[in-house]
């Protein structure tokens, strides 16, 4: 699902369920930071990671581990750039060679609506009054998760090349719908705040991906090189 929303150069890897994929496990380093957390958080720390691993492989890199950095964003291998996701039942992770792409953003949810009160809280008053225009189109789409998980794609793109927080008010995305396809389409966020200088240029609008099925919304966004 999540490799679909990608280019080419990026290696996804998921795992759907609740059993652990075969060598899901953690090295010391990782096992101690989820030692205190409940199971369900312990297996899907597991899980995302052993994603993880499967992908470095496939990109010829020895599978290490993953930790959390500042504001727990994953540090990668040299060379590597990515992003993981995961929620009930579902795991992902993405890599890329940092030569081939500057940075990504992926994000998975449960394709139902949010909790009430929730949407206010992450939109602007231009994303609610479009969301409405797309729900009386297509109305089998919950477009308020579809927003949420657009903005926590956004900031997991935007946060390794500035290392600065970015708030849901900071970023404005339009929700493009493929006609021929309208359980998926195109993102387009422009940022509110100056946006992340990638090879000397500054970088106002992200773009991406998402979809909708197997009961998930799934979204991704990209920042290639200039």
């Amino acid at each position: 699902m999540i490799e679909e929303l990608l280019p080419d150069t990026v290696v996804a890897v998921e795992a759907y369920g609740h059993d652990e994929p075969e060598h899901a496990t953690l090295y010391p380093e990782e096992a101690a930071l989820v030692a205190p957390a409940v199971p369900k958080r312990r297996r899907e720390f597991t899980v995302v990671r052993a994603c993880a691993r499967r992908a470095m492989e496939k990109l010829g890199v020895p599978p290490q581990p993953v930790l959390p950095g500042e504001r727990g964003a994953p540090r990668w291998p040299a060379g590597l750039t990515g992003s993981m996701t995961h929620c009930d039942g579902y795991c992902a992770a993405a890599l890329v060679r940092a030569a081939d792409l500057a940075s990504l953003g992926i994000d998975a949810e449960p394709h139902g609506p949010l909790p009430e009160g929730v949407l206010e809280s992450v939109s602007l008053p231009g994303e609610r009054v479009r969301l409405r225009e797309l729900a009386g189109t297509y109305p089998a789409v919950h477009w308020d998760r579809l927003l949420f998980s657009a903005k926590e794609s956004v900031y997991k793109a935007w946060f390794p090349l500035t290392g600065k927080w970015l708030d849901f008010s900071e970023a404005d995305i339009e929700i493009l719908v493929d006609p021929a396809r309208p359980s998926g389409g195109t993102l387009r966020a422009e940022l509110l705040v100056p946006g992340p200088l990638v090879g000397g240029e500054r970088r106002g609008v992200l773009e991406g991906r998402w979809t909708v099925q197997g009961g998930l919304v799934a979204t991704s966004m990209t920042v290639p090189h200039a």
